[in-house]
């Protein structure tokens, strides 16, 4: 990878600044102690004195540092935004692109700035860290390859990117929930156990797997929740729960009822990456609000993933605990609900009571 990259020294940016080059607008802004400004290199606003100047890799950098935005900075926040979605999808290309996970370092200086702007504008802009992304990834990726006919179990871990067996054991459970030929089998040996009650909106189940809440399923036939839960993980060992698992009924039952009590319950989610940076959001929103899907598409910096939100909000299958039902149009009005508009009505009913 590239470790020199354009305008990387104080003398090269400064010689952008007084040649007032466009080209390198979007590699850095330039900071005005004097002032309290920052612009971008091509600003036609009046050359300061080299001594006032400092540089940061983004306008997010100069503005963590206590400096605001002149006047054409302003202007340009439309552009800056575009450039930091380009930036940012540019490291996740090359995060997916790479044989095994890249150093943070590497994908920094591959991308042009530095490792601690490029960390935090990445986690801004996504709402995932690098890391956690290339984890998310490689995830998707492994399930993918072990879905994948006449392929071995070998051939998938290296192909998700792992450099050896041991490395993938060691985060199988954590990226699967499951060995990696249980789930190739479809759940085989995986232990789930699952309990049915009632509660004012209908019929409830809760399913726990060995890592956490995989399921808190709705409806008004407990047989039909059920199935949906056995169309899940088709050939995992479904097991009833007993007196003290129900106690977690118990628990989701009262949240339900009562949703000023919280619900704080370890949960199991696994899903695509963008589809667990929606429902990270999603968990972010406080009771008794609710946000548009534009809203969601702009927290996570896809802005026009408004239909992908949805989906992803239409794919959870731990309901409440992951509050998609806090989510509506951007004109108000209360859209589908993967169990039901009156029990997505009635949850925000009582939140905003509560």
């Amino acid at each position: 990878m590239n470790t020199k990259p354009a305008y990387g020294t104080e003398d090269a940016r400064w010689n952008a600044v007084q040649a007032r080059d466009a080209s390198a607008d979007g590699h850095f802004v330039y900071a005005v102690r004097t002032t309290g400004v920052y612009c971008h290199p091509s600003s036609t606003a009046r050359l300061p004195k080299r001594e006032n100047v400092e540089f940061f890799d983004s306008a997010n950098a100069a503005e963590a540092a206590g400096y605001r935005a002149s006047r054409r900075a302003r202007g340009d926040q439309t552009s800056a935004a575009a450039e930091r979605a380009a930036l940012v999808a540019r490291a996740c290309r090359l995060i997916e692109s790479s044989e095994t996970p890249p150093q943070l370092e590497e994908v920094a200086a591959e991308v042009g700035i530095s490792a601690f702007h490029f960390h935090r504008l990445f986690k801004a802009e996504t709402g995932l860290t690098p890391k956690a992304y290339c984890s998310a990834y490689r995830a998707r990726k492994l399930r993918d390859e072990l879905s994948t006919p006449n392929a071995s179990i070998t051939d998938a871990i290296y192909g998700a990117g792992f450099s050896s067996n041991s490395r993938f054991y060691e985060a199988s459970d954590q990226l699967l929930g499951m060995r990696a030929r249980d789930y190739r089998a479809g759940g085989v040996g995986a232990v789930i156990r699952f309990a049915v009650g009632q509660c004012s909106l209908g019929a409830i189940l809760v399913a726990q797997s060995q890592r956490g809440i995989c399921a808190i399923l709705l409806g008004n036939d407990p047989d039909a929740i059920v199935r949906d839960l056995q169309d899940q993980f088709p050939k995992a060992q479904l097991i009833g729960g007993d007196d003290e698992f129900e106690q977690l009924i118990a628990e989701v039952v009262g949240f339900i009822e009562a949703p000023s009590i919280g619900l704080h319950l370890p949960l199991d989610v696994q899903g695509t990456a963008f589809q667990e940076r929606v429902w990270r959001a999603l968990r972010e929103i406080p009771p008794g609000t609710t946000v548009s899907y534009a809203h969601i598409a702009e927290r996570i910096g896809s802005p026009k993933a408004v239909r992908a939100v949805a989906q992803a909000c239409g794919a959870n299958h731990i309901a409440v605990a992951i509050p998609c039902h806090r989510v509506v149009r951007r004109d108000g009005d209360i859209s589908g609900y993967r169990w039901g508009v009156d029990r997505k009505r009635e949850l925000l009913r009582r939140e905003a009571r509560a």
